[in-house]
Formats: structure tokens, C-alpha cells, sequence
């Protein structure tokens, strides 16, 4: 998170999954951030969404979205690929992993 101090970030929970497999536990966390002095001014700052998985292939892997929408639709899909039930999704920001 660059120079911003986690303490000083507004976490948004948006859903928290947790898959057993044979290698292990997966776990699929999705929020919003948004660095509390944002939030502070104008109660109306900028918030950035994120898919966390942990757990597959030894690293973790995310996907950011625009808006809270496409993050709640994002984390079902994500759980789609991961259990079988679907393609690896696309978000509309760049996939990184």
C-alpha cells in the first residue's frame, strides 16, 4: 500500500469466503479501501475494490473493481472459477497475479 500506513486506511468488507481442497484452505476476501483522511474530509471519499485469493498455486492473487456492484458480482464469479462453475473473470481494471 505504497506509503500509507494501513492504520490510516478504511477497510469496507464486502464478502469473505473460505474453500477447503486438498492442498489446503483458500480464502476469498473482497473490500473496499479508502485512506482515511478521504473519508474524514467529505465522509464521500474514493474507494478502491479488491478480490484477495490465498491459497492457490503458492501465491495470492487479486482483482480490483470499479464500483461495490461489480465487486459482490467479482467475488461470486471468482468463487465460480474456483470451484469449476466458471471461466477465470475478467474485471474491467487489469488483472494482476
Amino acid at each position: 500500500m505504497g506509503a500509507v500506513m494501513l492504520d490510516r486506511m478504511t477497510l469496507y468488507p464486502v464478502a469473505d469466503d473460505v474453500l477447503f481442497a486438498p492442498g489446503g484452505r483458500v480464502v476469498i476476501r473482497t473490500y473496499g479501501v479508502a485512506s482515511a483522511a478521504s473519508t474524514e474530509d467529505d465522509g464521500a471519499g474514493p474507494v478502491s475494490y479488491r478480490t484477495w485469493v490465498t491459497g492457490v498455486r503458492d501465491q495470492p492473487r487479486y482483482w480490483r473493481w470499479h464500483h461495490f456492484e461489480d465487486a459482490r458480482h467479482g467475488h461470486r464469479k471468482v468463487l465460480e472459477w474456483l470451484t469449476g462453475r466458471g471461466p477465470q473473470p475478467q474485471p474491467p481494471a487489469a488483472v494482476a497475479g
